[in-house]
């Protein structure tokens, strides 16, 4: 069951342990790009949580695609715990890779960022910011579909 609207994970939560995770589904209409839905990110991926995250994120991205939305991934207030995280990130956007796609994440922390672009996942593309995100969706809808892939 995905999460979304504000629930929390199922992952245990400990006092003094890690942020529980927390993710939330806006959709969004910006004249400049379209529909938009962004999945918005809180707390701490870890090996507890890591292939719920990738679930979500994943459908996340699948129910953007039926509804013709540009997915976003908010990560400004996410900590990455472990290896298990990032391999998340990269099954959930596996497909958009393979299409010649990328799901634009937005403003990761530092130690965030350079976890995925250590990593080098062809489905991510980290943007500094929301704004930034949108004009890449800009830029892609103006280029127009690519061949054997969808136009964003």
């Amino acid at each position: 069951m995905p999460m979304e609207k504000g629930q929390l994970s199922r992952a245990r939560i400990r006092p003094g342990g890690p942020a529980p995770l927390l993710l939330h589904t806006a959709h969004e209409h910006r004249p400049e790009a379209g529909a938009v839905s962004v999945l918005k990110a809180r707390g701490t991926v870890d090996a507890g949580n890591a292939v719920e995250f990738s679930e979500t994120l994943a459908e996340h991205i699948a129910r953007a695609d039926r509804a013709g939305e540009h997915p976003v991934l908010d990560m400004t207030e996410v900590y990455l715990a472990c290896a298990a995280a990032v391999r998340a990130v990269d099954r959930a956007t596996g497909a958009l890779a393979f299409s010649g796609r990328a799901l634009p994440v937005v403003q990761p922390r530092p130690h965030v960022r350079e976890a995925l672009r250590a990593a080098g996942l062809p489905g991510v593309r980290v943007h500094a910011t929301m704004a930034s995100a949108l004009d890449s969706l800009v830029a892609r809808r103006r280029a127009g579909p690519r061949p054997g892939g969808a136009g964003w």
